[in-house]
């Protein structure tokens, strides 16, 4: 059966082979609240699909319209499968409580690096996903660009107290890098933007070399609220 938890996903789960990030639009607060308990709902009441998907957590984004969803796979075969037998009529339930949503996105992921304070067991009480979107297909240089991001924060000499993690994934299609990254609250990240050089960015050579990377095209800061995760009983 499916169990609903409080507990935020194991991004470096070695079983996950395929993590997955998507979003909806909904529209306002009170319909992202009740778009996440329909999708509880609807997943309860189901067995759990297939031991392939490892977990799939919602989250509630701070501007009051969208919704993030992360899903943990073992493959992308996994997934097809499931779209093929299980997915419609999840959604078809989804859809008729919460008429309206619009499907933004489906992102197909690799976990590549990540970013961890030894011995650090907070949980995040704010999550921030940062999109950075590339001119082209180019997966050596997605990896190099994350690998410049890691020079540029190991010499930050002192990292902002209120970053717990950061989580970087490279997209199947070689155009784009996520950012899962575990903050405090929402608040000492929204302090951090307005004052670079707490370890997000200061004004130093390696990063304007992040900033100015070759096919560099785009990036996007969104912050989000776990609201739900679902897992095997």
């Amino acid at each position: 059966m499916t169990r609903r938890t409080d507990d935020h996903p194991d991004l470096t789960d070695p079983r996950v082979g395929a993590p997955f990030f998507s979003t909806w639009r909904v529209g306002t607060p009170e319909r992202q609240r009740d778009t996440a308990e329909a999708i509880a709902r609807t997943w309860e009441r189901r067995p759990w699909p297939t031991p392939d998907l490892r977990s799939y957590h919602v989250y509630l984004g701070h501007d009051g319209s969208t919704l993030l969803h992360h899903s943990q796979w073992t493959s992308e075969a996994a997934y097809e499968a499931f779209v093929k037998t299980h997915r419609q009529e999840r959604v078809d339930e989804i859809d008729t409580a919460v008429p309206g949503i619009e499907r933004l996105w489906l992102g197909r992921y690799r976990h590549y690096r990540g970013r961890v304070r030894e011995g650090d067991t907070r949980v995040p009480g704010c999550v921030v996903i940062v999109d950075v979107e590339f001119e082209g297909p180019d997966p050596e240089r997605q990896r190099a660009w994350v690998d410049a991001v890691f020079e540029a924060l190991e010499s930050e000499p002192d990292a902002h107290p209120a970053g717990i993690f950061g989580h970087f994934h490279v997209s199947t299609d070689g155009t784009r890098v996520l950012n899962y990254a575990g903050w405090e609250n929402a608040q000492a990240h929204i302090d951090a933007m307005a004052a670079p050089g707490d370890g997000i960015g200061s004004a130093s050579a390696l990063w304007e070399r992040v900033h100015t990377w070759p096919g560099f095209k785009s990036s996007t800061v969104s912050r989000y609220d776990h609201a739900l995760g679902l897992v095997p009983e």
